[in-house]
């Protein structure tokens, strides 16, 4: 409970400050929230596949990769 004591004067500062902002920045905002959600999730999924679970079936495995990467590369 008193965590959201203590998080109560945040989430008014931050909800007065967006309410008394003009229509275009909160479509802009919203823009840019879009923009960063399609860049997290869709490009993650698309450049960075995970590659110790395809290649590797166990942790032990997987850690012993993970440590050779980082003993070999500068």
């Amino acid at each position: 409970m008193e965590f959201l004591t203590v998080l109560k004067p945040f989430w008014n500062l931050y909800y007065d400050g967006f309410s008394h902002l003009p229509r275009w920045t909160k479509t802009v905002l919203a823009i840019v929230a879009v923009k960063l959600a399609v860049m997290f999730l869709v490009f993650k999924m698309l450049l960075m596949p995970n590659y110790l679970n395809s290649r590797y079936e166990t942790d032990a495995e997987k850690g012993e990769h993970v440590l050779q990467q980082f003993i070999s590369k500068p």
